[in-house]
């Protein structure tokens, strides 16, 4: 796509008429010497997108007159923005955040059903007839949203798992860019995958392994894991979910094995709670905003630490199947009132919405040092032989002072890429920099490793991931950040686990990233 503002249409031929029959509207600059004849895809409150013959050109509406049977109300434009995917963010999250932003900009909000699985969302303004904007959301899974972005009857794709290869190649091909990019993406809250049973099942702690094992079949009886000797009920969200496809992702896709055929899936999370309430002999995995009355099951690894899904272990991504909710972007220009919703949903008001209705908000908060006992404890009880106690002492003589700060970098596996929620984070910390609302004198990046190879090795290879995440964050600052404010890099190696090193997951769980500030 090319940005063609009014400096720059002027150096267009005037053969661009030709041919104006076929087309649809006819731009012409102020002093009448330059035309640019095309069909409109869109218009957004301040610049048309025209398909020409010379492709598709971005024009800045302030330079030019529009003609033809497309042109549109330039006094009552109505900015319309279609939004396609995840039920559970379009049915509960989303509307949250639109009703918050109408209250804060002083609009009134219509809400119609124009179709079983579209809702639409009409804002007013007081001194106008004619609406200002139309928000419509289409409630038809993450997979369907992605599609409808290829095919353009969807602006904004909303997703509970991050995007697939196969999806960003068929957007990459439709001319919309590189969904994987950092800025095509953002993510809007926080929740999680947790495993549920009823109160009256016996269990009390489960294994990523053992969960998935169940989940493909493989373990069929509660005696499999120590309980009693009764058949295992499997219950899931609707196949296709985004929730159900980021368990495939998260916990399934490591084993390379599907889901079982005995699952029973629902298609409301309630009545999925509800049966398993029920049912003492029944599993399912459930989002973590809606457990309901069932109970969720800490995560477990052999060495004994437990991990369960609370919001400050989401937030930090300490617990391992965080499910971030993303919003993906097309690399083009959406109208000004949309982008200032989307800006609106990074604000503190609107994270104050996002825990109202039940999920993980991304307000950095701070951990003391004096909650940090349970990992210290892990430290000196299971972290790597070879860190010694002079290691132990150096970390905490250099956190203590310092609290730590709940945004987290984790990796892809097997790179030095963070991983999707990281670099929403990255962003987001360089936002929280750049405007000045964290109140710090000193940011330190802490790389944490795994205890694979050598402790020495361990802590350089800590180091140098502090360096890529604080590189990032520093190259994201559009401005500056104040000249007072300290900015340093640490490395401790394996000396502080947040799970066991016999799994892959507990080894993903550890490679990571914090930041601590004074």
């Amino acid at each position: 796509m090319k940005i063609l503002r009014a400096a720059f249409v002027a150096l267009l031929s005037l053969s661009l008429a030709q041919g104006a029959s076929a087309q649809d509207i006819t731009l012409t600059s102020h002093d009448g010497k330059v035309e640019v004849v095309g069909t409109l895809l869109g218009y957004d409150g301040e610049f048309y997108r025209v398909d020409t013959q010379f492709g598709e050109l971005t024009i800045d509406g302030s330079g030019v007159t529009c003609d033809g049977p497309a042109c549109p109300n330039l006094t009552d434009f109505v900015a319309e923005v279609r939004f396609s995917g995840s039920s559970v963010m379009a049915e509960t999250l989303m509307p949250a955040l639109v009703q918050g932003f109408a209250v804060q900009e002083g609009l009134s909000v219509s809400v119609s059903e124009t179709a079983v699985t579209q809702r639409e969302y009409t804002l007013h303004h007081p001194d106008r007839f004619a609406p200002l904007a139309r928000f419509t959301f289409s409630v038809i899974g993450t997979s369907q949203g992605f599609a409808d972005l290829a095919k353009g009857t969807a602006d904004i794709v909303l997703a509970q798992r991050e995007i697939r290869p196969d999806e960003a190649k068929l957007n990459r091909d439709a001319g919309l860019g590189d969904l994987t990019q950092a800025r095509r993406s953002r993510v809007l809250a926080l929740d999680a995958i947790v495993p549920i049973v009823s109160d009256d099942n016996p269990i009390r702690q489960i294994s990523p392994a053992d969960l998935a094992k169940i989940f493909t079949g493989q373990n069929t009886n509660w005696s499999d894991l120590g309980g009693p000797d009764a058949p295992i009920s499997l219950y899931l969200p609707k196949a296709g979910s985004g929730l159900t496809q980021a368990i495939e992702d998260l916990l399934l896709a490591p084993v390379d094995a599907p889901i079982s055929a005995d699952v029973t899936f629902h298609a409301r999370n309630s009545d999925l709670v509800r049966a398993i309430s029920g049912d003492p002999f029944a599993i399912g995995i459930a989002s973590l905003a809606e457990t309901g009355e069932a109970r969720a099951l800490p995560l477990t690894g052999g060495c004994g630490h437990t991990l369960s899904a609370t919001r400050q272990s989401v937030k930090t991504e300490d617990y391992p199947l965080t499910a971030p909710m993303f919003i993906y972007l097309p690399q083009r220009r959406l109208p000004r009132l949309a982008r200032q919703f989307l800006a609106y949903t990074q604000s503190g008001v609107a994270q104050m919405v996002i825990r109202q209705v039940g999920f993980v908000d991304q307000s950095p908060e701070t951990i003391g040092m004096a909650l940090q006992g349970e990992r210290l404890v892990n430290a000196v009880s299971t972290g790597g032989a070879e860190v010694g106690l002079e290691e132990l002492q150096r970390m905490i003589e250099t956190l203590r002072p310092l609290s730590r700060l709940s945004l987290s970098f984790r990796f892809e596996p097997g790179s030095s890429r963070p991983d999707a929620q990281s670099r929403s984070n990255i962003l987001h910390l360089a936002q929280v920099l750049e405007s000045g609302r964290l109140d710090a004198r000193q940011v330190t990046f802490v790389g944490f490793s795994d205890g694979d190879g050598a402790a020495t090795s361990n802590t350089r290879i800590a180091l140098q991931r502090a360096k890529t995440v604080r590189n990032a964050v520093l190259a994201a600052i559009e401005t500056s950040i104040p000249a007072s404010l300290e900015i340093a890099v640490e490395g401790f190696g394996e000396a502080m686990p947040m799970a066991c090193d016999d799994t892959e997951w507990g080894r993903k769980v550890n490679r990571r990233v914090e930041v601590w500030i004074r």
